[in-house]
């Protein structure tokens, strides 16, 4: 049982997910607006968060921002068809999926089950390391050059993914397939715009390192580990 935040003006709206979301065995709270989710955000701690974008009071790509600052907590964001905000941006802002209103409610009850699977993985826990760079999954901190990188969910999980296999040429497609759990259906944005944001942070925590390469027209990996003779 997850404890979940839904974040969304519509009242039937939020009640359906509400609903829908405690039939699945989740613990949930809804609220309809941004100054409701700030008092929630700082309450009780929470597993997961269902976040509408326009919201009275304080937007929720403002929240999304502001929730990114101090958690990694997965956040499924709920985008109208016309909202001027894109994928490529909510991404860039920290969410770790979304879906497009109208929504199927059963898509959405899935893909918040992919998101708590990728936040609590059942698999090995050990530690992983390459050169500077290290992840200890089960308390989902990663470190690189001794200093601590705040990480997504999802930014993790692609780091695992990388650690795992560090001499492994990962395509996106099969980033995609590994970390969203779903098949890969032509749309790579969701994958470029997370390592993006993965590879600024480990860079601004450590300059001079750049662990993660580009094999053009192939994919991504780690950089060799050059050892001192």
């Amino acid at each position: 049982m997850a404890q979940i935040l839904v974040v969304e003006d519509n009242a039937d709206v939020n009640a359906l997910l509400v609903e829908t979301l405690t039939a699945e065995g989740h613990e949930v709270r809804g609220v309809r607006d941004g100054l409701a989710a700030r008092a929630a955000l700082a309450g009780a701690p929470v597993d997961l968060v269902v976040l509408d974008l326009m919201l009275p009071y304080v937007d929720g790509s403002v929240l999304l921002t502001e929730i990114r600052r101090h958690s990694s907590v997965p956040v499924l964001v709920l985008s109208a068809r016309d909202a001027v905000v894109t994928k490529v941006d909510l991404l860039r802002l920290g969410a770790d999926d979304y879906v497009t209103k109208p929504f199927d409610l059963t898509e959405v009850a899935t893909r918040i089950e992919v998101l708590l699977r990728r936040a609590h993985p059942a698999t090995d826990d050990r530690s992983l390391a390459h050169g500077d760079l290290t992840l200890d999954p089960a308390s989902a901190r990663a470190t690189i050059a001794g200093r601590p990188v705040a990480l997504t969910a999802t930014e993790l999980r692609i780091l695992r993914l990388l650690l795992e296999s560090p001499d492994t040429v990962r395509s996106r497609p099969s980033i995609y397939e590994a970390v969203w759990e779903e098949p890969f259906v032509g749309d790579d944005a969701a994958v470029k715009t997370h390592l993006s944001n993965l590879r600024a942070k480990l860079r601004d925590a450590a300059p001079d390192s750049d662990p993660i390469e580009t094999v053009w027209g192939l994919g991504y990996r780690l950089r060799r580990v050059l050892t001192r003779s």
